[in-house]
């Protein structure tokens, strides 16, 4: 191999580590962003949830809800696989392998906890003594309809417990980032199977959180930074603007 070859290759080497690099930065600053969104989102909603609520956390996004309540409050999150005090998330040296929720992650129990068989579970979930469901959800509509268990042609489990969750408790909250891949995540028809017909009574977005009335999508806050006209292009049915909102612009 000539001079001028080995140098050659050896340039086109450090140019493909160097976009290699680059790459994985850009992906892990991706990431990050996604996961402080969440992060965001999470913090929002656990500011709705009350003392003393009996409290079930979907899979995902919702279960960050649980790092973000306030030391003031005595919250019992409920898991449909049959726990009433669920703690944190375990670590490794917590872990008990007969201890998870009902995305089966290893958590602790606090103190007053108990454990119950499923049917007992879905008694309490189906007889209206859970407080609040947060859900992440794919699509929601004005209506408070949403879709949040299957995508047509893919592969799923099934929908486990959102459908009884939406049916007997008495506050759902939908977690959910404002936009999917480009696409609106709020929209004016479900084009997704539903999970609950007009069941959603809050949105929280990392741009806003919009409350679901009888009249409409009711916009009641705004994320820093942003304005409701930006929040209403990326949203597909009309938003009324809440009342503190008009009394901030005037």
């Amino acid at each position: 191999m000539s001079v001028k070859e080995q140098i050659a290759g050896s340039a086109a080497a450090e140019i493909k580590g160097q976009i290699a690099n680059s790459a994985a930065e850009v992906k892990e600053q991706i990431a990050n962003s996604a996961a402080e969104v969440k992060e965001q989102i999470a913090k929002r909603v656990a500011a709705e949830i009350a003392d003393g609520a009996v409290v079930n956390l979907g899979i995902g996004l919702p279960e960050l809800v649980a790092n973000y309540i306030s030391k003031d409050k005595e919250v019992w999150f409920q898991s449909e696989n049959g726990i009433i005090g669920v703690g944190g998330a375990a670590t490794e040296e917590e872990a008990d392998k007969n201890v998870i929720n009902a995305g089966a992650r290893h958590v602790t129990v606090r103190p007053g906890g108990c454990f119950f068989d499923s049917a007992a579970s879905f008694g309490i979930i189906r007889g209206g003594h859970v407080d609040v469901t947060v859900l992440g959800v794919l699509q929601v509509d004005a209506e408070g309809s949403f879709a949040s268990h299957k995508i047509p042609g893919r592969r799923v489990p099934g929908m486990g417990g959102a459908m009884d969750l939406v049916s007997g408790v008495k506050k759902v909250i939908l977690a959910t980032t404002h936009t999917k891949k480009d696409a609106k995540t709020i929209v004016n028809q479900l084009s997704l199977p539903a999970t609950g017909i007009k069941k959603a009574n809050l949105i929280v977005t990392e741009l806003a959180v919009i409350r679901v009335t009888e009249d409409g999508l009711v916009l009641e806050e705004v994320a820093e930074g942003h304005t409701p006209e930006e929040v209403q292009a990326l949203t597909e049915p009309r938003l009324i603007l809440g009342q503190r909102l008009k009394a901030n612009r005037g």
